[in-house]
C-alpha cells in the first residue's frame, strides 16, 4: 500500500511506487531499487552535459516543427534549469546500473518532463502534456545521447581545467628551473652517484614532461569533439528526422561555445570509444610523469639529516602524531596517491571501452564515471601540488656541491688523458680512502693545479 507522500505511476511493466516530491518518475524509480550497488552517481558536469543535449534537441525539433512550440519551450527552460545546477538532487540511479545508461537517459527524461509539466501547471507524474519519451526523447536514444554527453562533459572538463592546471605546473617547473640553473650536484643512475649536473637541468626535464603531456592532451582531447549525436540507437539515425543532427549540433555549439560536430561515421562512432581510449592514453603518460616527479621530490627532499636533502619542499602540516617536529612530503605522497587511483580509473576505462558488442557498447555509466573522476582528480592534485608544493621549494646549494665533489663519478672527467681503465682505478681507490676524487689525485701528482681545475670543472662537465 502507497504511503501518504507516494504517488503511483505507471511504466510498461506495471505500478511504481515514487516520492510524492520527486521529479523522476517510474523508470529512474526502478533502477534505484534495482542498482543498490555503490551510492556514486555520475557527476554533476555529466548531468549539465545530458541537459545540453536535451535542450538542445528540443530547438533542434522546434526548428524542423516536429515539436509543439508550447511543449518545446517548456523541455528548454526546465533543461536551462539543470544547467544552472538546479534538481542535483534528482539524479539519483547509481553509477553500476542498466547497461548504455538506460537509466541514467530516462532519468533526466523524467525531471524535464515533470519540471516542464509543473511550470505549464500540470500535475507531476502524470506526464501531460510532455511525456519524457516522446517529447523530452524526440529523436534521441540512450545510446548516442549518453555517449555524447560523455564526450562534452570529458571536453568541457578537460578545456576549462585540467589544461590550465597541467599549464601552471609547467610554469612553475619552469620558474624553479631557471631559478636553480646554477646549482651543481651529482647525477644518479641506478640510484647510484653518476656525473654532475644541475639542479636546473632536472626541473628542467620536469617542466619538459608536463609540456609534451599538455600538448598530448590538447590534441588527443579534439577526437572528443565528434559527436554520436543524431546516430539513435544504431547510427542510423531512425526516427531523428533528415535535419536534426545537423541542427542539434548548432545548438550544442551554441550551448558550450566549443566547436563539436557530427562523427565521420555514425556506426564507428556509436560502436567504438576510440576518443576515449585515445584521450585516456595521453592522460596515462600524465600520471606516470607526475607520479616520477613525486618520488624524485621525495627522494630529493628525503632527510633532513639522514637522507639526500638536496631540495627542501614547503613546510605544509605537521607529519607525525608521535615525533614532534617531524615534517612530510605531503603534497608528494598525496599527488603519487591521486596517480594510483588514476590508474585505477585508466585500467575501468581500457576494460570497458573493449567491451563494446556489435552495435553498441553497454559499459558507457562506467566509462563515463571513471573518466570523469580521472580528470576531476588529477587537476584538483596538480593544482594543489603547484600551488603548495612546487612554488615553494628551496635548493640546498651547499648539500649539493657537497654530493657532486664526493661522487667517484667525477673519475669519468680524467677517461680522456688517462685512460678508462686507470680512472677506475682512480675511482676505487678514492672509495676505500674516503676521498674524493680530486683530493686523490692531488695526492698523486697527476696533473699540475691548472690542469686540474680545468679538467675538474664540475660547472662545465653540466654543459650548456
Amino acid at each position: 500500500m502507497a504511503k501518504s507522500n507516494d504517488r503511483i505511476e505507471r511504466d510498461t511493466l506495471g505500478k511504481v511506487k515514487v516520492a510524492s516530491g520527486a521529479y523522476f518518475g517510474a523508470q529512474t524509480q526502478r533502477a534505484v531499487e534495482n542498482f543498490k550497488v555503490s551510492g556514486f552517481h555520475l557527476q554533476p558536469v555529466f548531468i549539465w552535459a545530458q541537459a545540453i543535449i536535451k535542450q538542445a534537441a528540443a530547438k533542434a525539433n522546434l526548428d524542423s516543427g516536429k515539436l509543439d512550440m508550447i511543449i518545446g519551450e517548456a523541455i528548454i527552460n526546465a533543461s536551462s534549469e539543470i544547467t544552472a545546477g538546479k534538481f542535483k538532487d534528482q539524479f539519483v540511479v547509481d553509477v553500476f546500473q542498466a547497461g548504455a545508461g538506460t537509466s541514467q537517459n530516462m532519468n533526466i527524461n523524467e525531471v524535464i518532463a515533470n519540471r516542464a509539466n509543473e511550470t505549464l501547471g500540470a500535475k507531476i507524474g502524470e506526464y501531460k502534456p510532455v511525456h519524457p519519451n516522446d517529447h523530452v526523447n524526440m529523436g534521441q536514444s540512450t545510446n548516442d545521447t549518453i555517449h555524447g554527453a560523455i564526450h562534452i562533459a570529458a571536453y568541457v572538463e578537460i578545456s576549462k581545467h585540467l589544461l590550465p592546471s597541467v599549464k601552471k605546473l609547467a610554469d612553475s617547473l619552469r620558474d624553479k628551473a631557471r631559478e636553480f640553473d646554477d646549482v651543481l650536484k651529482v647525477g644518479r643512475t641506478h640510484l647510484q652517484d653518476a656525473v654532475p649536473i644541475r639542479l636546473g637541468q632536472e626541473f628542467g626535464a620536469y617542466e619538459a614532461m608536463i609540456r609534451a603531456d599538455h600538448e598530448r592532451i590538447e590534441l588527443a582531447s579534439k577526437e572528443l569533439l565528434k559527436l554520436a549525436i543524431g546516430g539513435s540507437a544504431v547510427g542510423t539515425g531512425l526516427n531523428a528526422g533528415p535535419e536534426y543532427r545537423e541542427k542539434v549540433i548548432e545548438h550544442i555549439r551554441q550551448a558550450t561555445g566549443f566547436k563539436f560536430s557530427t562523427a565521420g561515421n555514425m556506426f564507428e562512432a556509436m560502436q567504438s570509444f576510440d576518443a576515449v581510449v585515445s584521450i585516456a592514453g595521453a592522460l596515462r603518460v600524465l600520471v606516470v610523469n607526475l607520479s616520477k616527479i613525486a618520488d624524485d621530490f621525495r627522494l630529493l627532499s628525503s632527510g633532513p639529516r639522514a637522507g639526500l636533502a638536496e631540495i627542501s619542499l614547503p613546510a605544509v602540516q605537521p607529519g607525525s602524531s608521535i615525533m614532534p617536529g617531524k615534517v612530510n612530503p605531503v603534497m608528494a605522497e598525496m599527488l603519487n596517491m591521486v596517480c594510483y587511483q588514476a590508474m585505477g580509473c585508466d585500467t575501468v576505462i581500457a576494460h570497458a571501452a573493449r567491451a563494446g558488442q556489435l552495435e553498441l557498447n553497454v559499459m558507457m555509466p562506467v566509462i563515463a564515471y571513471n573518466l570523469l573522476m580521472e580528470i576531476e582528480i588529477l587537476y584538483g592534485g596538480i593544482e594543489s601540488f603547484t600551488d603548495r608544493c612546487v612554488s615553494g621549494i628551496m635548493a640546498n646549494i651547499e648539500n649539493c656541491r657537497k654530493y657532486a665533489e664526493r661522487s667517484p663519478a667525477l673519475a669519468t672527467a680524467l677517461n680522456p688523458h688517462i685512460g678508462y681503465n686507470k680512472a677506475a682505478e682512480i675511482a676505487k681507490e678514492a672509495l676505500d680512502k674516503n676521498l674524493t676524487i680530486r683530493e686523490l689525485v692531488v695526492s698523486k701528482n697527476l696533473f699540475n693545479e691548472s690542469q686540474l681545475e680545468k679538467i675538474l670543472d664540475i660547472r662545465e662537465m653540466t654543459g650548456e
